[in-house]
C-alpha cells in the first residue's frame, strides 16, 4: 500500500534517475574526457597566464612596492639596488628625508589617485627614508649643546636649494647606527645627472669623509679626493679662510666628544 495514499506510482523516468545517481565516483572519473585538459589550445594559454601573473607579482615586489622607511629595507637590497623618490626635507648639510616613489611617473606617481607624495609633515611621519650622503662630511650645525661650525649654515642652505622637493636616485650601501641609509645620491639639474656629494666637495661645503672604519664611497673615493683638492686649490667655501683656523668636521666631532667626556656626569 502506498503511503501517503495520495502519492502516485513512480514513473519509469524516476527509476532511471535513481539508477543514474548510484554511479560510483570512480566510474565518473573514468568516464570523464580528460583529453580536453591536455589539448594544447587549453594548456598553452593556461601556462602563459600563470607565468605572466608570477612575473608581474615578482616585478611589483622587487621594483614597484614602496619602501616606507630605512628599517624595512632588506639586506639583499644594499649595494645592488637604488631608491628613486622625492626629497621632502633636508635636516643637515649631509642628510635628508626621501619619500620613495618606485617607478616614478611611469607607475603613476604624481598623476594617479593615491599615488601622490604627501605635503604635510604629519602625513609624512614614519613614511620617509633617512638618507646620509656617502663619502662626504659637511660642517656640523649647532645641536646637543654643541656650537655650530663655520659654513654649516651655508652647507645646509646649499643642499636645500639643490635637492629639496626634487626627484633623486640614491644608490644604497648600508644602514648606519642612526638608522640612516648611506647612499651616493644623484639629481638631475638642467638635463644633467649630478652627484650631490661630489658637487658639495667642489663647492667647498664638505670634506671627504674620514673615519677609521666604515667609510663608504661606492668606488668614487679617488674622484671625491680630487674634487676636494680642486676646492682647496681655489679656496672655495670653507677652504677660503686661514689654514690655521680650519677644523674639519671629523676633527670637530673628535674634539667635542673628548671635551664632553671630561665633563662630570657625562
Amino acid at each position: 500500500m502506498r503511503w501517503p495514499p495520495w502519492s502516485s506510482e513512480p514513473t519509469s523516468n524516476e527509476g532511471q534517475d535513481d539508477k543514474k545517481r548510484s554511479v560510483s565516483w570512480g566510474d565518473t572519473l573514468n568516464a570523464t574526457n580528460w583529453s580536453h585538459y591536455t589539448d594544447p589550445r587549453t594548456v598553452v594559454p593556461t601556462i602563459l597566464l600563470t607565468t605572466t601573473t608570477l612575473v608581474l607579482v615578482h616585478v611589483y615586489r622587487a621594483y614597484l612596492r614602496r619602501i616606507p622607511d630605512a628599517a624595512t629595507i632588506q639586506p639583499t637590497f644594499f649595494r645592488k639596488r637604488s631608491l628613486f623618490g622625492r626629497v621632502t626635507s633636508v635636516g643637515d648639510g649631509d642628510n635628508f628625508r626621501l619619500f620613495h616613489t618606485p617607478g616614478g611617473r611611469l607607475s603613476g606617481w604624481g598623476w594617479l589617485p593615491g599615488r601622490r607624495v604627501p605635503e604635510k609633515r604629519e602625513d609624512l611621519k614614519a613614511r620617509t627614508i633617512h638618507v646620509r650622503l656617502a663619502g662626504v662630511d659637511a660642517p656640523e650645525l649647532a645641536h646637543f649643546g654643541r656650537p655650530s661650525q663655520p659654513y654649516s649654515t651655508e652647507a645646509l642652505e646649499w643642499l636645500r636649494t639643490y635637492i629639496l622637493h626634487r626627484q633623486v636616485r640614491a644608490y644604497v650601501y648600508k644602514r648606519d647606527q642612526y638608522d640612516r641609509v648611506v647612499s651616493t645620491v644623484y639629481v638631475r639639474r638642467w638635463l644633467f645627472r649630478r652627484d650631490v656629494g661630489l658637487q658639495m666637495l667642489k663647492q667647498g661645503l664638505a670634506t671627504v669623509y674620514e673615519a677609521k672604519s666604515g667609510a663608504e664611497f661606492g668606488k668614487l673615493e679617488d674622484r671625491y679626493r680630487r674634487a676636494e683638492w680642486w676646492a682647496k686649490r681655489r679656496r672655495k667655501g670653507m677652504w677660503g679662510g686661514k689654514k690655521s683656523d680650519f677644523e674639519s668636521p671629523r676633527d670637530y666631532k673628535t674634539r667635542m666628544g673628548a671635551a664632553e667626556e671630561k665633563v662630570p656626569g657625562k
